[in-house]
């Protein structure tokens, strides 16, 4: 009998109307032959909710105390879908991530998932029963509750249909699927009918919050083949796999954008070769995430390197420029804040020279100044004014042709 794993988010899940109607997609996949095992998250904002809460009684909380209750959404979550499951005359039971055998590396409020037991859940399956899992959450090897942060119940997912060797892994959410672009932003954005993990990749690194990064690329490494299905209507939604069709012979397959982006700018009188290394070695140890970086060292041009974070980040990354300055031996720091991030993905683009330039021609005609870029083999982000944000994501849009019909 083929197992499937079928994952739902806050928002799928968030009030008594929609369990039932998780319950229902649920059922029906039970109706066509189905082993299935279910990955919940918390309800609507109980996450947010648990950590204002925390937050009222104790401003710095510990972390250890923040897993212990933060877990407990998900656990509300598990129980009432397995209770819905139930009142239609189908078995179910719900576990916690612990109880589905999901072991973590022992961090508090960012783990790893480093195995899954899944004996008792297999057990399950085969008596019969739905089984409804925490997801977000695991235990270490000396028995102490973790939490996989942001985003975790769809690592939870993946992880789980790995170790089941489900045939599919379904993320259900409050979209139809992916899309070109956010179709929130641009009216005409279309979904796919399927894209490949590295594009997916991309596109989620790049700030799409449809999947988390790290559970696309757990998929990837594992070859697990995931959908992003629309948990409010029927839909098929979109496949995500290796080996893909292009679509209509698209270089392009994706528009990715990101607001509240940072650029900072250290300049030095001199540079020294450890200069790069010193900064970015500081940084990473306040766990402050950088992305596009540019060095400028020229003999007319004071010798500066840039680079640009999150707006989240920029407290933290100044702190540790002036806390380190003399160790770091640069003269000043600027900034600039009012910026975004847009990106063009797609497979395509490894064989089809050109594309960068066609993009930047594109901006220039769309009066968009661009401040930075960075590339990959499938991938070229500029950081452009916020302001010029939607004009540069619907004239990137139109020029590629990512609004036509199949």
């Amino acid at each position: 009998m083929e197992r499937i794993v079928m994952k739902f988010g806050g928002t799928s899940v968030a009030n008594p109307e929609r369990i039932a109607r998780a319950a229902q997609l649920v059922i029906g996949e039970v109706n066509r032959g189905k082993q299935v095992a279910v990955i919940v998250s918390a309800m609507g904002k109980t996450t947010d909710e648990l950590l204002t809460l925390a937050r009222e009684i104790n401003p710095t909380p510990g972390r250890r105390e923040l897993d212990m209750l933060l877990a407990t959404g998900e656990q509300v979550t598990a129980s009432l879908l397995a209770m819905a499951i139930a009142a239609e005359g189908v078995e179910a039971r719900s576990y916690t991530g612990w109880q589905a055998g999901v072991t973590t590396e022992s961090v508090h409020g960012n783990a790893r998932i480093e195995q899954v037991h899944a004996d008792r859940i297999v057990s399950a399956l085969e008596a019969g029963a739905v089984t409804v899992i925490t997801g977000f959450q695991g235990v270490d090897d000396s028995g102490e509750l973790t939490t996989l942060g942001r985003g975790g119940s769809d690592t939870s997912a993946v992880a789980v249909a790995i170790a089941l060797e489900a045939a599919v892994c379904d993320i259900y959410t409050d979209v139809e699927g992916v899309f070109t672009t956010d179709p929130r932003l641009i009216g005409n954005a279309r979904k796919l009918e399927e894209i490949s993990y590295d594009e997916m990749l991309e596109i989620a690194n790049l700030g799409a919050g449809v999947l988390h990064p790290r559970a696309v690329e757990f998929a990837k490494n594992h070859q697990m083949p995931l959908r992003v299905r629309p948990a409010h209507m029927d839909g098929e939604g979109t496949i995500i796999k290796e080996e893909i069709d292009l679509e209509n012979n698209l270089i392009v397959r994706g528009i990715a954008f990101e607001r509240d982006i940072v650029r900072i700018t250290v300049m030095y009188d001199i540079p020294h070769n450890g200069s790069l290394a010193n900064i970015f070695t500081a940084l990473a140890q306040q766990h402050v995430n950088v992305d596009i970086i540019v060095q400028t060292i020229r003999e007319d041009a004071q010798p500066s390197v840039s680079f640009s974070i999150k707006k989240e980040d920029f407290a933290e990354a100044i702190n540790v420029l002036e806390s380190n300055k003399e160790s770091l031996g640069y003269r000043r720091a600027d900034f600039e804040v009012g910026l975004a991030k847009v990106s063009i993905v797609g497979s395509g683009m490894v064989s089809n020279p050109g594309v960068a330039a066609n993009m930047f021609d594109i901006l220039r005609h769309a009066d968009v100044p661009v401040k930075m870029v960075s590339t990959s083999e499938i991938k070229v982000s500029v950081v452009i004014p916020e302001p010029d944000m939607e004009k540069a994501v619907a004239a990137l849009h139109e020029q590629f042709a990512l609004d036509k019909a199949l």
